[in-house]
């Protein structure tokens, strides 16, 4: 048995008494060496100055019911016992001080004592284990008698040891788990691991969240789920702010984020706050985040770091405390590598990433999701839609083939519910509106994906077919590279950054556009052809 160490609050008024009537009271802190069926070898009596006389009576006191025991007076200069601040920095640091050995000794952090606002902090102290071990409420006994010490119970904050509450705990975990999935009974495990780890983050966490996937794999779903679970734990007062930045252009994506001062620019004729002020307290999803401009980038790595920012056109900076999600179809690594996106930024917001798998990479998903649709349906419509089996089988037969690209994820399932539903006479959804159904997703995805894939580019069409048999397999190679990263840049000077990324960094005058432009003219080329090729 190791022995016990006490560290306890001088209680200025339970401890206190003078003359021989003292020991007819109870008094927490000599009560508890007066427990027959266990001795205290050390205690650690903190105290003000103004009340030592009363400490030392105390020492002096247990010296006589426990001689065994050795009593630390530790003096505190604590000025104001109700200045949460002034007490938990007092007891810290003497925490932080103290040569604990664990392995030789156990700890009593005695909580029956001292202000409410000393029994909070020691309390704290406990649970983040700057004191380790347990704690030790005492009570009196119900009838008082001299000598009797009353009660001594000790509570363990590792709440691992307590099986009902590690119970509750998973149940409230596997709810908020299924909160975040709608209540969708989905089964991919890799799906459930990423789920089951954003419920910890989301609920643990005000860090940065980026979220990559696919157009309509849920992300901006995710991030308003993830919002309101955060709302039911009391951890966001604030609004959910949501902006997708490829629709931000020019002035007008620096003020929609930022906000600006009346006049900051032409047709700026009232103040605006900005999304970032909207979402204080609360959290800002930005959706496909790689779209944003750089000076934009800059403007935002300081919001999030700092937590205040510059309106446009103001010389005062403002505060807004968000917490971020972010959302992304596109590899930002490789933008970073190609100079499109700051890697400063990168880095700020790379702490929780979650790759969010696409439909078709679900597939076992699938058949959850169409019941979850149809019961969405017929809750916003009035009307109960269901398959007949033959058609339920050779529909969930081709929505989980190769066939099935599913290229607009959740969305195009969505619609495809949607119209099967709506056409479905008295509710049931037959073969026949299956086949025309399946019909119309071939048709879909072929015009969404050509012959040549999503990235091929059509020379022919941009040279003609006479010029476009005259290039060698080297040059058709590059033009097609080049206009590749033109179709998907912002503007000339964009597409010419990436291009020439290596070589600009050895010119004295860089006009990453002018050479840009001066290569496509050799092939009769113009800028406006390519962004629409």
């Amino acid at each position: 048995m190791k022995p016990i160490v006490v560290i306890g609050f001088l209680g200025t008024q339970l401890d206190a008494g003078q003359g021989a009537g003292r020991w007819e009271k109870w008094r927490p802190t000599v009560s508890l060496t007066q427990h027959e069926d266990m001795v205290i070898a050390r205690m650690e009596l903190i105290h003000t100055l103004r009340h030592k006389a009363l400490a030392e009576r105390v020492q002096a006191d247990i010296a006589i019911v426990s001689p065994e025991t050795e009593v630390r007076l530790v003096e505190l200069d604590i000025t104001d016992p109700w200045d949460f601040g002034e007490v938990y920095t007092r007891l810290y640091d003497w925490a932080r001080a103290y040569p604990f050995d664990a392995e030789r000794e156990q700890y009593w952090t005695h909580i029956t004592t001292g202000t409410h606002v000393a029994q909070i902090c020691m309390f704290l102290l406990a649970e983040s284990r700057a004191i380790p071990g347990v704690l030790a409420q005492t009570a009196p006994p119900k009838r008082q008698r001299a000598g009797d010490p009353g009660d001594c119970t000790l509570i363990d904050l590792d709440l691992s040891r307590y099986d009902a509450i590690a119970r509750r705990f998973e149940a409230e975990q596997r709810d908020a788990v299924a909160f975040l999935k709608s209540g969708i009974a989905t089964l991919n495990p890799r799906f459930n691991a990423l789920i089951d780890e954003i419920e910890r983050v989301a609920v643990r966490s005000r860090a940065p969240i980026l979220l990559v996937g696919p157009t309509g794999a849920g992300k901006s779903f995710l991030a308003r789920r993830m919002f309101e679970l955060k709302k039911t734990r009391h951890q966001a007062t604030g609004a959910f702010v949501e902006v997708n930045c490829a629709t931000l252009r020019g002035d007008g994506a620096a003020s929609t984020l930022f906000g600006h001062k009346k006049g900051a620019f032409t047709g700026a004729a009232a103040e605006r706050a900005g999304l970032l002020r909207s979402a204080h307290q609360g959290v800002l999803f930005l959706d496909e985040i790689g779209e944003l401009g750089a000076d934009e980038q800059a403007m935002l790595l300081k919001a999030i770091e700092e937590k205040r920012f510059f309106p446009m056109g103001s010389d005062r900076e403002v505060e807004s405390d968000f917490q971020l999600i972010a959302g992304t179809n596109r590899d930002l690594r490789a933008d970073v590598a190609g100079g499109r996106f700051r890697e400063d930024l990168f880095a700020r917001i790379n702490l929780w990433t979650y790759d969010l798998p696409g439909l078709a990479r679900r597939p076992e998903d699938i058949e959850p999701n169409i019941d979850h649709l149809l019961a969405l349906y017929a809750a916003e419509n009035h009307r109960v839609a269901r398959f007949n089996a033959e058609a339920r089988a050779a529909y969930l037969r081709f929505a989980r083939s190769d066939e099935a690209l599913w290229s607009g994820n959740f969305r195009d399932l969505s619609a495809s519910v949607t119209r099967l539903a709506t056409l479905a006479d008295g509710g049931r959804i037959t073969g026949e509106l299956v086949q025309a159904e399946i019909a119309r997703l071939r048709w879909l995805w072929k015009r969404a994906a050509p012959s040549g894939g999503q990235d091929a580019i059509d020379l022919g069409a941009l040279l003609g077919a006479e010029r476009e048999a005259e290039l060698d397999l080297f040059d058709r190679l590059q033009l097609e590279a080049v206009a590749r990263v033109c179709r998907d840049a912002r503007t000339l000077s964009d597409a010419g950054r990436q291009l020439f990324q290596a070589s600009r960094g050895q010119r004295t005058v860089v006009n990453d556009a002018d050479r840009l432009r001066k290569y496509l003219a050799k092939y009769g080329l113009q800028w406006s052809q390519l962004v629409s090729a």
